[in-house]
């Protein structure tokens, strides 16, 4: 494996390089750097024609400043990282630095958020082949997929924060709203969930009930502008999910993998009290620490507790562990919201990473900071959840007609063991390789969110050394998305071993 994985990076080295060539070649190519300054009417025109010479270094050969770029990022590997400047003498490194934090951050939220739910809904399609609820999935991804990323950023803009940003400066949902919500949010919920009409005419009452009393109740108490979970709704919570995530991996039936779960839930309620203090105004390292600790927990706990399941319950407790943690970061956001409107009326932003000069403390400017990422993130995660969830809904059809599928069967497992022990995971392989592609194809595909959104991410960074044929920025874009595509067709490898082991050898 570690001769596979040397052999994987000199090829993807090379493509890097070769890739980095012919990016820089085509860049310098596409137009001239000094046409806005000869068309300029200054007085010092030759001046600035000079400086601008010298600053791009445009009196050099094209292999010798292509030559300086490259020795430049081959000194990243000893600690001289030097990417060079752009043609106002701006140091690229540091553009690069904070153009890549924002864009990171909203292709990899988009990307793990499509994952999940596309995956979740292509199984749910397959099991459900032919259904109702498969015909109108099919046609909302088809939807999503072939929608135009500019016309929907636009809609998103309007809906999601024009109009939302009017609606909560004095929320009110009157009784048919909340019928109207309710009976949709119903219909939903009984397709996804199937079964005779009884069962779904329960399913689909019950939920339009719970809907509408919970959206009369809130608007009633004013939740909208003051909301908290509280400590209570956390542990229920969290302790449906430790039971939902042992009946869907282990089944009910394995106690101890129970056992290591709930016990996993009983500590962390035990530290969402103890802890309260410290997350009154942390910082970002002390809650990656608390995070690592809480999956500490969850591994000791389901070690000690899981018996003959110990490394099933180890990884499920772990899971249960981080959900946990993530429900009590919510807690605390939500807590924050209303000091969080106090300060911004109009909470969610049409243009913009972060607001200009936002002072309030660690959770308000995490909702500050999440807020503007909110509508960006949506529209990414719609276009690349249709494709999850074709591929998985036809891998997962493709993998459950298989003989050893069939024959699981027979043995009478269980119908939950059958597609999450056998048909799911060797559905996952292809599905690994879209996500090693469609990750650095976001981060392309993010230069139009960003410019409809005004972020200033690697989209605008690459977009205007383009436009000013500037060829730094460029090489710079070209480096982070090379790379990323190098590092996530890896890891798809190195996922393809682990799934199926027949391609380690």
């Amino acid at each position: 494996m570690t001769r596979y994985i040397l052999r994987r990076l000199a090829i993807s080295f090379g493509v890097l390089l070769v890739g980095s060539f012919l990016m820089y070649i085509l860049t310098i190519n596409s137009g001239d750097p000094l046409e806005d300054l000869r068309q300029s009417t200054a007085n010092n025109r030759e001046v600035l024609i000079e400086g601008r010479i010298a600053t791009m270094g445009l009196d050099n050969p094209w292999y010798e400043r292509y030559w300086d770029w490259l020795t430049g990022v081959a000194g990243c590997f000893t600690g001289n990282c030097d990417l060079g400047t752009d043609r106002s003498g701006t140091d690229v490194l540091s553009m690069l630095g904070q153009s890549a934090s924002a864009t990171l951050r909203l292709v990899t939220i988009a990307t793990f958020a499509a994952i999940i739910i596309g995956i979740i809904v292509g199984i749910l399609t397959a099991i459900r082949q032919y259904s109702g609820f498969d015909y109108v999935v099919t046609f909302l991804t088809f939807l999503f997929f072939s929608l135009p990323v500019f016309w929907a950023a636009v809609l998103l803009k309007e809906y999601g924060a024009i109009r939302f940003n009017d609606w909560i400066a004095d929320p009110q949902i009157s009784p048919l709203q909340a019928v109207i919500v309710g009976v949709v949010l119903g219909f939903i919920l009984q397709g996804v969930m199937g079964g005779p009409m009884k069962r779904r005419l329960f399913t689909a009452g019950s939920t339009a009930a719970f809907a509408i009393i919970a959206l009369l109740y809130f608007t009633y108490v004013g939740w909208w502008r003051s909301p908290a979970l509280g400590p209570v709704i956390v542990i229920l919570v969290s302790v449906a999910f430790a039971v939902g995530l042992t009946a869907l991996i282990s089944g009910l039936g394995n106690r101890k993998v129970l056992y290591s779960t709930l016990a996993t839930v009983a500590v962390g309620s035990v530290l969402y009290f103890a802890l309260d203090p410290l997350l009154e105004e942390p910082n970002w390292w002390l809650l990656f620490g608390l995070l690592a600790s809480a999956v500490v927990v969850g591994l000791v706990a389901g070690y000690f507790l899981g018996g003959y399941s110990r490394g099933q319950a180890m990884g499920l407790a772990a899971v249960t562990a981080v959900f946990m943690a993530g429900m009590t970061f919510t807690d605390h956001l939500v807590y924050a919201w209303g000091g969080f409107l106090e300060l911004k009326s109009r909470p969610i932003s049409t243009i913009g990473a972060s607001t200009p000069n936002f002072q309030g403390d660690f959770w308000e400017t995490t909702l500050d900071w999440g807020t503007q990422l909110i509508l960006p993130s949506i529209l990414l995660t719609l276009v690349s959840v249709a494709t999850y969830s074709r591929y998985t809904r036809s891998s997962m059809l493709e993998t459950m007609n298989q003989d050893y599928v069939r024959t699981a069967r027979s043995k009478g497992l269980s119908e939950r063991t059958v597609i999450t022990k056998h048909a799911f995971r060797n559905a996952l392989i292809p599905i690994t390789t879209i996500v090693a592609l469609d990750f650095a194809a976001l981060i392309g595909g993010a230069v139009i969110t960003e410019t409809v959104f005004g972020w200033r991410g690697m989209g605008a960074m690459f977009r205007e050394g383009l436009a000013n044929v500037d060829p730094d920025p460029v090489m710079a874009f070209f480096l982070v998305t090379g790379t990323a595509a190098v590092i996530m067709n890896l890891l798809a490898d190195l996922a393809y071993a682990s799934l199926d082991p027949r391609i380690r050898r």
